[in-house]
């Protein structure tokens, strides 16, 4: 069967992620293989590879391309890693950890996007991705500990109970707020030490939870 969307999907690589620094090839071969086009609404399938994020549904999106493709490749996911994802949303970002991590486990609020996320990964053959239902601001303490931890929501605070899921050496992937604004922070634990680097400016939707932001 021919894949319509491959040239989109190559140019997509090329143009938004290459051409924009990130380098990793294994990320950028991932990035290939797996077709955004399924894990968004019927009714965006067309513009499944633009350099934007897209409505999913619940009031939530699926990131723009870049900042996933970022976000991956910070965290340096190895082939024997086990990786937590904090807002599975579509399941596309889990779908591209699958194709670079052992295991993925991904944990979602919203009940509705949590079943789509499974359903659509599963429709794939992703058996390496578990996805989960539930509070993602503490985590999944009995998975740990987890190589690379990425948060695909805005914290008030890198919220503990996820540094405390970090193995040695793994890295948190987060944004979180700072006055009127987010950065990406790269979290790395040593030890009993963390340390953090600023990555500049991102825009997400807030991390909510009793580790995050209180829903009102």
């Amino acid at each position: 069967m021919t894949d319509r969307f491959a040239a989109r999907r190559e140019s997509m690589v090329a143009e938004q992620l290459a051409r924009r620094g990130i380098e990793d090839e294994r990320v950028l071969a991932a990035f290939r293989r797996v077709p955004r086009e399924a894990f968004v609404p019927d009714e965006f399938a067309g513009e499944a590879y633009e350099d934007s994020p897209l409505p999913i549904g619940e009031g939530q999106t699926i990131s723009q391309p870049y900042v996933v493709a970022l976000m991956t490749e910070v965290a340096k996911v190895a082939p024997d890693a086990r990786v937590l994802e904090v807002g599975a949303g579509s399941g596309y970002a889990a779908a591209i950890l699958a194709e670079l991590a052992k295991e993925v486990v991904t944990i979602e609020r919203h009940a509705a996007l949590a079943a789509s996320a499974r359903e659509a990964l599963a429709r794939l053959g992703y058996s390496n991705v578990t996805v989960l239902q539930g509070d993602g601001s503490r985590g999944v303490p009995e998975r740990a500990p987890y190589d690379a931890i990425l948060v695909a929501a805005g914290a008030p605070a890198p919220p503990g109970s996820l540094k405390a899921q970090l193995a040695e050496g793994g890295r948190l992937v987060i944004p979180v707020s700072v006055d009127t604004y987010q950065e990406l922070k790269v979290i790395t634990r040593r030890g009993d030490r963390f340390e953090e680097e600023n990555l500049g400016p991102v825009r997400f939707v807030p991390l909510l939870g009793q580790e995050g932001w209180v829903e009102k």
